[in-house]
């Protein structure tokens, strides 16, 4: 199917599309004119990347996990291997929502100041 088509199937924009190609997340084949033509296996792909993405991983971490992932009953199962890799994502994500949250204080604190 086009980008078009495929775009409408999996709700993902054109552009972001594109975006996950040039990130080697997504590799459709080409036409001899130059036009992307996706297969129907590439929907799960999307789907993976975007739950990896909602899951705080960044493109380049995906680009490496998307070779060990599949799907059993809609979740995404990640190979032994990579269980290291995802618990160094897991800190850098805790670090993250710590300093949100010291951030979130105070500005709670300043909010509360000015009344």
């Amino acid at each position: 199917m086009n980008i078009g088509a495929f775009s409408r199937r999996t709700g993902v924009s054109i552009r972001l599309l594109r975006y996950y190609e040039e990130k080697g997340l997504l590799t459709p084949s080409r036409q001899p004119n130059g036009y992307r033509v996706y297969r129907e296996g590439d929907i799960n792909v999307v789907r993976q990347i975007r739950s990896l993405l909602a899951a705080g991983l960044s493109t380049e971490v995906i680009a490496e996990l998307l070779p060990c992932v599949c799907e059993e009953k809609e979740k995404v199962v990640l190979c032994a291997e990579m269980a290291e890799d995802l618990r160094v994502e897991r800190v850098r994500i805790e670090r993250q929502i710590e300093t949100l949250m010291a951030s979130r204080d105070l500005l709670d604190e300043v909010i509360a100041a000015a009344r």
